[in-house]
C-alpha cells in the first residue's frame, strides 16, 4: 500500500494570519509609504522627499519612525500591494497636464484657467509663496506684521491651517479680527495685491502669476484658520469680528469644526482617533461635552475599558471650563490632522460632507 502523503498544518497559521490582519488595518497609506521609503536606498528615498512639501515631508517622517517595529510579514505585505497597483497603472496620465490646460483655458478663458491650475498643477503656484510653507510661524509673522491687513489675509489663506493659526497669535491682538474678516471675504486677488506681496517676498513669481486673478481664502478658510487656534485667542477675535462684522462672524462660525461635530464621525474614525489621544486629555474633553458626544466615545470602548474610564473620570473631580475647551481644541487638532492624513472621514459643520 502506498504511503499516504501528509501535510502538518501550522497550529499557529491562523493566528499568525489574524495578527497580519490586525497589523494590516491599523496601518494608514502614509505609514505603508513610509515601509517603501525605508525599502528604497538612501539617495532614492532623498529623490522622492525632494518633490514632497513640508506637511508631507513632517508626516512621512514621523510615519517612518512609527514603522520600525513592523513584522517582516507586514512589510512583504505592503510591498506585495505596492507591485501589484503599479501593474494596474496605465499610461493614460501620461503627458495630460498641457491637454488639461488646454482644456482648461478653452472653456474657462485665460484668467479663469490659470486660477484653477495653480491649485491642481505643480509648477503653476508662485515660487514667493512656496517659500512661506518652508518658514517657521513666529519668522512669517515677524515678516508681515507691518504690512496691510490685507496682505497679511492673504498670506495666511495660503498658509496651512494650523500654521497660519500661530501666526495669527504672534500678530498684534488689535489687527487679529480685522485680518480674519479680509480672510473670509477674500474670493479673489488682483495683480496690483500680488504685486505688493512680490516686494514682501523679494521672490520672483512664476511667469503668468502677477498678470492673473488668484482665488484666495473666503470663509471656509477663516474658518480652518479659526479651528486651529487656541481657545481664548479664538474667543477675542470671533469678538472683535462680531463688532466689526456680526453677519461675517456668524457665517464663520458656522463652518468651523466644533468637538460637538464629532457625533458626525464613524465608529471606525473615533477608534483611530481615540488611538491618538492620550486617555488623560479624553477624559477632560468629555467632561465638558453633551451626553450624545459622551457616548459615542464610550460607545467604542469595552464594557471594561469604558467602566474604568468613567471611574478615571470621575476621580478627576470639577475643572475649569477653559481646561476643558482647551481640551476639546487640542483633540480637534489631532482630528484633522488625521483627516488630512486620510485616516479618518470628519463628519458635521458646513464643510464636511
Amino acid at each position: 500500500m502506498a504511503e499516504k502523503d501528509t501535510v502538518e498544518q501550522d497550529p499557529n497559521a491562523e493566528a499568525n494570519a489574524e495578527k497580519l490582519r490586525n497589523e494590516l488595518a491599523n496601518m494608514s497609506g502614509t505609514q505603508r509609504a513610509a515601509v517603501l521609503m525605508l525599502l528604497l536606498g538612501e539617495q532614492q528615498a532623498a529623490d522622492i522627499i525632494r518633490y514632497l512639501n513640508p506637511k508631507e515631508v513632517q508626516a512621512l517622517g514621523a510615519s517612518m519612525v512609527s514603522v520600525a517595529d513592523l513584522s517582516q510579514e507586514a512589510v512583504n505585505a505592503v510591498l506585495d500591494e505596492f507591485v501589484a497597483t503599479i501593474k494596474r497603472q496605465t499610461s493614460l496620465g501620461l503627458g495630460t497636464t498641457d491637454y488639461v490646460e488646454k482644456v482648461l483655458k478653452r472653456a474657462l478663458g485665460d484668467d479663469k484657467a490659470a486660477s484653477v491650475l495653480g491649485r491642481i498643477t505643480p509648477g503653476h503656484g508662485s515660487k514667493g509663496l512656496e517659500i512661506l510653507s518652508w518658514m517657521d510661524a513666529r519668522s512669517i509673522a515677524d515678516m508681515i506684521q507691518g504690512e496691510h491687513p490685507q496682505v497679511v489675509a492673504i498670506i495666511l489663506s495660503v498658509l496651512e491651517h494650523e500654521v497660519a493659526a500661530d501666526v495669527l497669535n504672534f500678530l498684534p491682538a488689535e489687527s487679529r479680527a480685522e485680518i480674519i474678516q479680509r480672510v473670509a471675504s477674500l474670493e479673489t486677488v488682483q495683480p496690483s495685491a500680488m504685486e505688493e506681496l512680490e516686494a514682501i517676498m523679494k521672490k520672483q513669481f512664476s511667469t503668468n502669476s502677477t498678470s492673473k486673478s488668484s482665488s484666495f481664502g473666503g470663509v471656509k478658510a477663516a474658518a480652518k484658520i479659526m479651528n486651529m487656534t487656541k481657545t481664548e485667542l479664538e474667543a477675542s477675535v470671533m469678538s472683535g469680528l462680531s463688532a466689526l462684522d456680526p453677519e461675517l462672524m456668524q457665517k464663520i462660525q458656522d463652518n468651523m469644526f466644533t468637538f460637538e461635530n464629532l457625533t458626525g464621525v464613524d465608529n471606525k474614525g473615533i477608534q483611530v482617533l481615540m488611538r491618538n489621544v492620550e486617555p488623560d486629555l479624553m477624559m477632560s474633553a468629555l467632561k465638558g461635552a453633551n451626553e450624545e458626544v459622551k457616548e459615542k466615545f464610550l460607545g467604542n470602548m469595552s464594557e471594561r475599558a469604558r467602566g474604568m474610564f468613567k471611574d478615571d473620570m470621575e476621580a478627576k473631580g470639577p475643572m475649569r471650563l477653559t481646561d476643558v475647551e482647551e481640551a476639546q481644541k487640542t483633540i480637534m487638532r489631532i482630528a484633522r490632522k488625521l483627516s488630512d492624513a486620510g485616516d479618518l472621514v470628519l463628519g458635521g459643520g458646513a464643510d464636511y460632507v
